[in-house]
């Protein structure tokens, strides 16, 4: 057994140890960033229109940048970028940052999941296109969507398309009570080529705005931005005639500009369900200004508001003028979204 004694000279050292350098906390100022609009998303990479709306307008590509982490980036998003933001081939700028949205549209898997999803940012207007045949119209799709928009700060326009195959009137009828604007559209044969009636009224309600476009696969959404925006070649399908459901044509929300920068319009992917486990009930009252006032001053503590809900104030404001058929359809609207956020079936 050796009894040799080691001391300070038997430790090897290096003389500039791996990692003893601090690591500072500051980043770059990005001084130098330029801002673009957001207006498509694919694989990780993202479509911008750089300095809008200024002579030096251009088209560039960019992908994000390490410190922005797990920040989703949306269509519709205004961001500042860094790099080669020419827009020549080969060409890839940095996002650095994002602006501060003054929307943000969201939807979650089911009403149940706690992950949010953002589908646009910055729109303020949804246009919830619906088919009136071909598929049949959902109305809980619907009120889940005006859910959504009033919950997003967003004013909500429906678009009832194929009026040619049934009439709009009952659900022009629904809609009216809770200030959803609604527009309708057909698309006759007219010497043997199909047309659109009511584009311009819509094209109208568009002029001035960013809006985005949301409804299910099959009900029009494309067809619509297609005739909208001529040039644009969004994918159309059709309706499978087993399931009565369209067939996905659009993966990714594109942001397109109307025809001389009159507004802009983003379409969406077809969507089969639209949670809303993220809207709070107190912001969709905000949305029905009478009925808050109401149900702030009247209504007992933990009243849901619901129809069956106890000693509701609504019921009494409703039975105290009851030649008012306004007071109680409006009070129906409002209890028949607060059961689509309730958890009722899409």
């Amino acid at each position: 057994m050796s009894t040799r004694r080691f001391d300070e000279r038997d430790i090897r050292t290096r003389p500039n140890p791996r990692g003893s350098r601090p690591r500072t906390k500051q980043r770059p100022d990005h001084d130098d960033a330029v801002r673009g609009l957001v207006t498509g998303v694919d694989r990780g990479r993202y479509h911008l229109i750089v300095a809008l709306d200024t002579p030096q307008e251009r088209v560039a590509l960019a992908m994000k940048a390490r410190e922005l982490g797990r920040e989703r980036v949306v269509c519709g998003d205004l961001v500042d970028v860094v790099g080669d933001s020419s827009g020549a081939a080969g060409s890839l700028a940095r996002i650095v940052r994002i602006a501060e949205r003054s929307t943000v549209l969201r939807r979650t898997a089911d009403d149940t999941d706690p992950v949010e999803r953002v589908i646009v940012a910055n729109a303020d207007q949804l246009v919830i296109v619906t088919a009136l045949a071909d598929p049949e119209p959902r109305t809980r799709m619907i009120d889940r969507c005006v859910v959504a928009a009033y919950d997003a700060g967003m004013s909500a326009l429906l678009c009832l398309t194929k009026a040619d195959l049934a009439d709009p009137a009952e659900l022009v009828a629904m809609y009216a009570p809770i200030g959803v604007e609604v527009v309708v559209t057909s698309r006759p044969v007219v010497d043997g080529e199909r047309v659109i009636h009511g584009l311009a009224e819509l094209h109208e309600r568009l002029v001035g705005r960013t809006s985005v476009l949301v409804g299910h696969s099959g009900v029009g959404k494309s067809t619509l931005v297609n005739a909208l925006v001529p040039g644009t070649y969004r994918a159309t399908g059709v309706v499978n005639d087993v399931t009565g459901r369209g067939r996905h044509t659009s993966s990714s929300a594109v942001g397109l500009r109307l025809p001389g920068g009159a507004g802009w319009v983003i379409d969406t992917p077809g969507v089969r369900s639209f949670g809303l486990a993220h809207v709070q009930v107190e912001s969709l009252l905000a949305a029905f200004g009478d009925l808050a006032a109401v149900t702030t001053e009247l209504c007992p503590r933990g009243c849901t508001h619901a129809a069956d809900a106890p000693d509701c104030a609504l019921d009494e404001w409703v039975a105290a003028d009851p030649a008012d058929g306004a007071r109680a359809a409006r009070v129906d609207s409002m209890r028949r979204l607060l059961a689509a956020r309730a958890g009722d079936a899409a």
